[in-house]
């Protein structure tokens, strides 16, 4: 018994000491799940005090993870995480520089502490376009090169860019002038779902982990709940997509966002077997041998009525979607500056995109539903 005794308090000292040293070093004995679950390109894990963030895919290929600590105000956080940018949350102040970053500031309840943006014409939302009118978020120019002396004048607490690839001049330069610069990947998802959750990476910044978990599950659900619906259909539509524009004819290929959108909401999309995520770039001719006869067509977003597409290429009208008028756009809602809502919005809920493509498809699966997005061109 005795034998038993030592051995057991010289385990527990060793166990003690494990876990001191482990609390030094900043390796907590229990790990935190990932709180992300549909996104491929950030992740986030929470600590007592303070939360990592890690950007995994910030662009295409990319082969590097770039590491964040949102330090929670008077805590501490370990030194092996020393190295990293550090981050005091909540914030008060942000930049971002893509429409997709503002309904999440939006919908967290946080737009007021956007405090800047590269060609602020674009944004469409009302609220930020008040805010903007009202000279409280300032004009940052171009965004692969921005306005360096307005952003050290501002100095927000943190600046939110975005690259295609791995040279990123100007946010590099903003970092070595001090300023907290993090890398956002959202348009680089490749799901619905995936793209939405961002959500949760701007929540970690104001605290608000618990409300973005709650907004985004609401989209979720809605989402989940439409593609259910989208199941019982008895038809599959064919569709184009797309249009031209200088003599190419830009459409989405099978794996992108808006690809799998239409397949989800029962579609047949023309395209929908080629591979990648971009856009495919054919001629008329080819899309023409392919599509003449696609039940529905939905255009880029270009064009305002079925005349200003014939004005621009006469030929359209040889499409039989054209002709029976099952032409669709994201077109009619735009911001006072021009903006179209859609590219602003859409990522951001695809729950209302699904919605409103089944809606189109099979008006008789959502009866009494307004689409958000879309309207038939006239």
């Amino acid at each position: 018994m005795k034998s038993y005794l030592v051995s057991f308090i010289c385990f527990s000292l060793v166990q003690l000491s494990i876990s001191c040293q482990n609390k030094t070093q900043g390796i907590p004995s229990i790990v935190p799940k990932n709180e992300v679950r549909y996104a491929k390109g950030f992740s986030i894990q929470h600590f007592v005090g303070y939360s990592i963030l890690r950007v995994q895919n910030p662009w295409p290929k990319a082969t590097k993870t770039y590491t964040y600590i949102l330090k929670e105000h008077h805590s501490k956080v370990p030194d092996s995480l020393q190295r990293y940018i550090t981050i005091s949350v909540p914030i008060q102040t942000i930049v971002v520089t893509s429409t997709t970053h503002i309904p999440s500031l939006e919908m967290l309840g946080e737009a007021q502490t956007l405090v800047g943006f590269p060609h602020t014409d674009y944004i469409s939302s009302e609220q930020t376009r008040g805010l903007i009118a009202a000279g409280k978020v300032k004009e940052l120019g171009n965004n692969h090169d921005l306005n360096t002396e307005v952003l050290l004048n501002l100095h927000p607490d943190v600046i939110v860019g975005y690259g295609i690839d791995n040279h990123n001049p100007t946010l590099d330069n903003l970092e070595k002038s001090g300023l907290a610069v993090v890398l956002n990947g959202d348009w680089n998802e490749e799901t619905p779902l995936g793209k939405a959750e961002w959500i949760k990476f701007f929540g970690a910044f104001y605290g608000k982990q618990k409300e973005a978990d709650s907004l985004f599950t609401a989209i979720e659900k809605d989402y989940l709940r439409t593609l259910e619906i989208a199941k019982s259909a008895v038809t599959t539509p064919t569709i184009l997509a797309g249009d031209m524009y200088e003599d190419h004819w830009y459409l989405p290929k099978g794996s992108s966002w808006g690809s799998i959108l239409l397949k989800e909401a029962h579609g047949n999309y023309l395209w929908e077997d080629t591979k990648g995520t971009g856009s495919l770039s054919l001629s008329f001719e080819t899309v023409l041998e392919k599509a003449k006869e696609a039940d529905y067509w939905i255009t880029s977003g270009q064009f305002s009525s079925l005349k200003e597409m014939t004005d621009s290429n006469p030929h359209y009208t040889e499409f039989k979607a054209f002709q029976t008028k099952n032409v669709y756009s994201f077109s009619g809602k735009k911001g006072t500056t021009g903006g179209v809502l859609y590219y602003e919005l859409a990522p951001n809920r695809p729950d209302l995109v699904l919605k409103d493509i089944v809606k189109l498809l099979h008006p008789e699966l959502l009866p009494g539903y307004e689409p958000y997005f879309f309207a038939p061109l006239k």
